[in-house]
């Protein structure tokens, strides 16, 4: 059984995964889609290289499958091939649209997950892996392709996204 400062513990670690994923990853992963046209959406460098749209549907999937299906026991209706491979290319706001309600149960399946639940084994693909683990593994994953669409949508509009401010420079104490 967890004690107190299992329970600090787990508190803190779940408030960092959320502040990074609902509070700066998402409201920036925004951004970068709506400064985008449809088609640099969808534009990819050559055939090995991944769209903004394929990584936003992406994360949708991953979320979707190695989330909320392994903490709520829900469906897992992914079709991973299809988020590389879309026939259909939706516009950057249906994208966001679609992605919306998965970062909103992110959100509340984070803030409501305990001590407990993080030491728990879940089934992953036939391994298990605790619950920690698992969050950190997703909110590693999601800064990964987060940080590729950053890098993508640098590169499509030559702009800085003005996401990262310099910290004030400090004189030595005397």
């Amino acid at each position: 059984m967890p004690d107190s400062t299992d329970h600090e513990l787990a508190s803190s670690f779940l408030a960092f995964a959320r502040t990074r994923m609902i509070g700066q990853n998402w409201p920036n992963l925004r951004t970068c889609v709506e400064s985008l046209t449809d088609e640099q959406i969808w534009s990819r460098p050559n055939e090995v290289s991944n769209s903004v749209g394929n990584l936003v549907l992406h994360l949708n999937g991953n979320l979707g499958q190695l989330f909320l299906t392994i903490f709520t026991g829900a469906e897992d209706t992914r079709d991973r091939p299809r988020e590389f491979h879309a026939i259909e290319q939706p516009s950057g706001a249906e994208l966001l649209r679609r992605l919306a309600p998965t970062m909103e149960a992110v959100d509340q399946l984070l803030a409501r997950l305990t001590p407990e639940d993080l030491l728990r084994s879940y089934n992953v693909s036939g391994k298990q892996m605790r619950g920690i683990d698992l969050i950190f593994r997703i909110v590693e994953h999601f800064g990964l392709h987060y940080g590729q669409i950053i890098y993508i949508t640098k590169a499509l509009t030559g702009r800085d996204l003005g996401f990262y401010v310099e910290p004030a420079k400090t004189s030595p104490a005397r």
